[in-house]
């Protein structure tokens, strides 16, 4: 636990700088709550370890590491292991196409037709659309698009195949999870002129040091990715799982709705720009009126998520009543998860972010995981203590 505040700008120098011998506090053995509670997970063969992290009015307050991020090689992991984050991608996604927005090359009104033609002839099943769908559609899941969100040859290939996919519904209509934001993915390219990888590069990831966030990690960030596990054939094993969103083959593409990695530190770094309303690495992101707009409920009464008391903003879910998982946060916190488990949660009203990084699957509603809750329940109680000042 660090008994001390570290500015996001120096985070990646933390783990040179742990602790001198003091004596624990309160706040000191409710941090360290978090490492115990992660452990036992590990114990209980649920993760194979996990990174998480709390950031809170600007600084981070925790960064811990448990257990192994490869079991078989016994490899440890590490506060800069390295994670697929699978659809904590989104909002990332999201952000970049709201700076384009920001400078009048895109109006989330436009039908998605402007930038990809082929969606001029998008059908539903079994009649025709009332109305065109919209970039706003694919931002909030309710285009209609349905199915897989694996890219299918290059991006441009995977819109103009999603614009021929049979749309679910009417859009508009009701939400469900979609690889609409794959489609957004191609039209920052089309908007802007420049492949989708490489705009989140120059206008997010460079200006923010996210250095380990990636489609492509080099041979030496292989070398961090934590492995991905699943359920073993007895109670309380992990065996090693395969899945196409970490998959590092050849032709690989990026994919805006699940293709990247990243680390704790990176993504701590990522929302933190966005909790400061765009301004991060000393330079306007995207503008306060675009984050206030895609982190605010645009969904109607619609029901949303993969949670109850949820709304959807522009490519981030949106808690609008606290239950459950989200009890512990305040309305109008807004976040994202991934397929292994990945979360990254921002409360506006604490100035707290949550991130929390584990590498599993079929393991259930990874949104609504006990790792989730026990981690967000006593990252709040610490932050009680901390702001109390007890000692």
């Amino acid at each position: 636990m660090f008994p001390f505040r570290i500015p996001f700008g120096g985070l990646l120098a933390v783990v040179a700088i742990l602790a001198t011998a003091a004596t624990p506090s309160v706040a000191d053995e409710k941090w360290d709550a978090i490492p115990r509670r992660m452990q036992e997970f590990v114990d209980a063969g649920q993760i194979s370890g996990a990174v998480t992290l709390v950031g809170h009015e600007g600084k981070v307050v925790h960064l811990e590491a448990v257990g192994q991020a490869d079991i078989e090689n016994e490899l440890p992991m590490a506060p800069d292991s390295i994670f697929a984050i699978a659809s904590m991608t989104k909002p990332i996604t999201a952000t970049a196409l709201l700076t384009l927005v920001d400078e009048g090359k895109v109006s989330l009104e436009d039908p998605v037709a402007r930038y990809i033609p082929e969606f001029g002839d998008a059908k539903l099943e079994g009649g025709p659309l009332k109305r065109p769908v919209t970039l706003r559609d694919l931002l909030t899941h309710t285009s209609g698009l349905v199915g897989s969100q694996q890219n299918t040859g290059s991006l441009e290939e995977t819109a103009r195949r999603l614009a021929r996919r049979p749309l679910g519904f009417q859009p508009g209509e009701r939400w469900q999870y979609s690889p609409g934001i794959t489609v957004c993915g191609r039209v920052i390219e089309v908007a802007s002129g420049q492949p989708y990888d490489e705009f989140l590069a120059d206008r997010v990831f460079t200006p923010l040091a996210m250095v380990d966030t990636t489609f492509h990690p080099t041979p030496q960030q292989q070398k961090r990715i934590v492995k991905l596990y699943k359920p073993g054939p007895e109670a309380g094993t992990l065996e090693a799982a395969s899945h196409w969103i970490n998959e590092l083959s050849e032709d690989r593409t990026p994919n805006p709705s699940g293709g990247l990695f990243s680390t704790a530190a990176d993504m701590a770094r990522f929302y933190q720009m966005v909790l400061a309303g765009g301004r991060g690495g000393g330079r306007r992101i995207v503008s306060p009126a675009a984050v206030k707009e895609m982190t605010s409920v645009q969904t109607g009464e619609l029901t949303t998520g993969f949670t109850p008391g949820n709304g959807w903003g522009w490519g981030w879910c949106v808690v609008r009543q606290p239950q459950g998982v989200s009890a512990m946060l305040s309305p109008g916190s807004f976040g994202h998860g991934g397929a292994f488990g990945t979360q990254g949660w921002v409360d506006p009203v604490r100035k707290t972010i949550f991130v929390l990084m584990i590498q599993r699957t079929d393991f259930g509603n990874s949104d609504a995981s006990e790792i989730r809750t026990e981690f967000q329940r006593l990252a709040v109680e610490a932050l009680k203590v901390l702001n109390t000042g007890q000692q």
